[in-house]
């Protein structure tokens, strides 16, 4: 009896461990949402999204701050923070954008005001298995649900660690790129999106920006 339980640890732990290893070089598993690309250009991208349901918190703070802590409120939600203690599976990518009670951001400069103005929104995607009412209540109550319907995104696709700078600058690049495209106008954005957990090697991170978009027709 000894013998089996100890072999069932060591194949845990084997699976853990590869699965770990499969993360730290970029190598994903886990479910994203579903899209079609209408427009690429290099690293850019217009993507028609299909709908879907969102887990999400609001946290005020910096940006990083508020990661960390908007991500583990949600964590502990799929985890089994919940009123069935019930754990979902996680899914890609997780979401980050400025809180819509906050003043408007200036389409020229993505991140121009106080974080304590508003704060910072994070949203983790439900796995599509889930409709609104089989979710689990959470034990959190600043863990709310949302269904989002089908949209279109502008997304440009970058490594490295996902540093505010970085998306700062990567989100005026998209911009730029979009304002190119007489087909598309911007309507709301930009949005962070990460792919990967924190011990990925930022060389094989994905990172995106993302702007809400709507048809000019």
């Amino acid at each position: 009896m000894r013998k089996k339980s100890i072999l069932r640890s060591v194949i845990i732990m084997g699976i853990a461990l590869f699965q770990m290893s499969c993360s730290v070089f970029g190598i994903r598993s886990e479910e994203t949402p579903k899209y079609e690309i209408l427009v690429s250009e290099g690293n850019k991208e217009i993507r028609s999204y299909s709908g879907y349901i969102v887990a999400k918190t609001t946290v005020k703070g910096d940006f990083r701050d508020a990661q960390g802590e908007a991500f583990r409120i949600l964590a502990g939600y799929i985890f089994g923070g919940n009123e069935k203690k019930q754990k979902i599976s996680m899914t890609a990518p997780v979401m980050q954008e400025k809180s819509p009670t906050s003043e408007n951001l200036s389409m020229t400069a993505p991140v121009v005001q106080s974080p304590t103005e508003g704060g910072w929104v994070m949203t983790f995607m439900m796995p599509s298995g889930y409709k609104l009412a089989d979710l689990p209540t959470p034990k959190d109550k600043r863990v709310e649900f949302e269904e989002v319907n089908p949209k279109i995104y502008g997304v440009i696709r970058y490594s490295g660690l996902g540093r505010q700078s970085t998306n700062e600058e990567m989100a005026n690049e998209l911009q730029a790129w979009l304002k190119t495209n007489g087909q598309y106008e911007v309507v709301a954005g930009p949005s962070y999106a990460g792919y990967d957990p924190p011990w990925t090697i930022p060389f094989f991170r994905r990172n995106e920006m993302m702007y809400e978009l709507r048809s000019r027709k």
